[in-house]
């Protein structure tokens, strides 16, 4: 890093902009071809993983098949400060590789982690929602993250 002051060298705080973050941004490449692309997710520290659905096929599903080495952005936007010229943000950089997760239990396990995240009321939308059915027809990535970093604007918290 080359504003070695911005580091973000806890941990806690890295993994934290993870689990906080609404969205994570996935660049991708395939045949020499590079595709970027937002989607919504869920950190599991346990596994040091990030989860996320799609559609069970499209061009991410294309990309991540051919070449399934990530490199992801979680992105807190902290604003501009009127009249300092300066942005406040806190990032998180990560590498990793992607896999389909097929196993139900552990679909369902990312599914809860997601739905806790966003849900206004979890457990109600869980009890609705999260049917053997639907655990079944959607499609689950996995990102094994491999290396992750994170920076800071120097008076961003």
């Amino acid at each position: 890093m080359r504003r070695s002051k911005w580091e973000i060298k806890d941990e806690e705080e890295i993994k934290g902009i993870l689990r906080s973050c609404q969205y994570v941004t996935l660049a991708m490449c395939r045949d020499n071809k590079p595709y970027l692309v937002a989607v919504n997710h869920s950190y599991d520290e346990d596994r040091n993983c990030l989860y996320f659905h799609c559609a069970k096929e499209g061009k991410k599903v294309d990309y991540l098949k051919s070449n399934n080495l990530v490199w992801g952005q979680a992105l807190k936007d902290h604003g501009y400060l009127q009249g300092e010229c300066n942005y406040l943000y806190a990032s998180v950089h990560f590498t990793g590789s992607v896999s389909f997760i097929d196993d139900g239990e552990e679909k369902a396990h990312a599914l809860t982690l997601m739905i806790k995240k966003l849900d206004n009321e979890p457990q109600t939308t869980i009890s609705k929602h999260l049917t053997e059915d639907c655990i079944g027809r959607t499609t689950i990535g996995r990102i094994d993250i491999e290396y992750m970093t994170g920076k800071r604007s120097e008076r961003s918290t």
